[in-house]
């Protein structure tokens, strides 16, 4: 009797330590090599922030006045990070009411960027940005969001071509660039530059398969002619080619990036972005109304003088929608493996955001001709690829 008077004590105690513990967890995540505790949030077709229980389309959206904008000031970069280009404010533009303006898609609200939870989620991992200037431009929007909303954190920059790097050493945190403007290979071949479309180089393959999130871009680069045209001479098939139909090399170029992600990154692990075109603002006949189009000299670069978006959800036209009809294209045909960042439309009512003349120190005559001498290409920093960077982080942590 005794004997079972213990035995029952011992199997009430055992019960009761075992429910007051906390519960076993239901899986272990995989233990893998440089991806180990990379949190990998289900694949969805769109990143939904309900509202009266809808779904929403982050980019389809306005532009409306925050006076708490913009999320940060250039000096709270760091020394170096903003390149003379993209610091509009320090070299001498006027106007700021550029930098007050808030993305609201329709349906949905954007979340904040908070560095410190960004950086939580992303100990031990590498995001890399590839591409060309643009991606520059965003990979730099990115430390400054994370150096301002994360001010105390110890921070290491390597400037290298065509590798960048910023690293967070409190987290293990890598935020690189890889200087790739077309993606695939560029090289001599015979004397001669030559733009490889059926090539990815082995040093850029394998640096980009170093990265957890990887997010790409190109455009700009393919539609360059006369002296800014980057290569002499495009190789596919074996054969080489003066030159075609840019949008033929394009999607070539693209179908060689697409089977290389096909083949090289493990879905599951690994997250793919592809930042859709990002439209220029050269010519100001598509939004000036004809009464006003006669004061403008025509072909001129008169993103100059604009302060405020322009009015509207929608943009009436852009010289790049063929590229992002082909890109949009090719990203589809992947389904799943890779998510589109569409921002080329609220991009292009941002007619306000560009340089022009205060892309670093050009010299008053330069000034004084901005027809000759406005970057309407890139963006100011702060400005709009803070944007890009806010929609990316909602698409990579919710």
């Amino acid at each position: 009797m005794a004997a079972v008077q213990c035995l029952t004590f011992l199997f009430l105690f055992l019960l009761q330590n075992a429910t007051s513990a906390s519960p076993l967890p239901l899986f272990r995540r995989p233990i893998q090599s440089n991806h180990s505790n990379f949190v990998k949030h289900p694949r969805r077709s769109q990143v939904v922030f309900p509202v009266n229980h809808s779904s929403c389309d982050l980019f389809a959206g306005e532009w409306v006045r925050d006076q708490t904008y913009p999320l940060y000031r250039s000096k709270e970069c760091g020394r170096g990070i903003i390149d003379p280009g993209f610091d509009c404010q320090t070299y001498g533009r006027p106007d700021s009411d550029y930098l007050k303006f808030r993305w609201k898609p329709f349906n949905c609200n954007v979340p904040r960027f908070n560095g410190v939870k960004f950086l939580q989620e992303m100990r031990d991992k590498t995001i890399m940005f590839v591409g060309d200037s643009l991606g520059r431009n965003q990979w730099e929007s990115l430390i400054c969001m994370i150096s301002s909303s994360a001010p105390s954190i110890n921070t290491h920059v390597i400037h290298e071509d065509p590798l960048s790097t910023f690293k967070i050493l409190d987290y293990n945190v890598k935020v690189s660039f890889y200087r790739a403007p077309y993606l695939v290979d560029i090289d001599k071949i015979n004397g001669k530059t030559t733009l490889k479309l059926d090539e990815i180089s082995v040093d850029a393959s394998n640096a980009w398969r170093t990265a957890d999130v990887l997010l790409f871009n190109t455009g700009h680069w393919w539609s360059h002619t006369g002296s800014l045209r980057g290569w002499e001479q495009m190789e596919t098939g074996g054969r080489y080619y003066g030159d075609m139909d840019r949008l033929v090399a394009l999607r070539k170029g693209l179908g060689t990036w697409s089977s290389w992600v096909l083949r090289y990154i493990n879905s599951p692990l690994t997250r793919v972005f592809f930042l859709s075109v990002s439209p220029t603002h050269y010519n100001p006949n598509e939004w000036t109304s004809r009464s006003k189009t006669s004061t403008i000299t025509q072909g001129g670069k008169s993103c100059y003088g604009q302060t405020t978006p322009f009015s509207g959800t929608t943009y009436p036209t852009s010289s790049y929608m063929n590229q992002k009809k082909v890109i949009d294209d090719v990203v589809k045909e992947m389904k799943s493996h890779v998510s589109l960042m569409d921002i080329t439309m609220l991009s292009a009512l941002r007619v306000d955001g560009h340089p022009s003349i205060y892309s670093g120190d050009l010299n008053p005559s330069l000034k004084r001709n901005p027809d000759r001498s406005s970057d309407c290409s890139h963006w100011c920093l702060p400005g709009l690829p803070d944007t890009w960077n806010q929609l990316f982080y909602a698409a990579l942590l919710y």
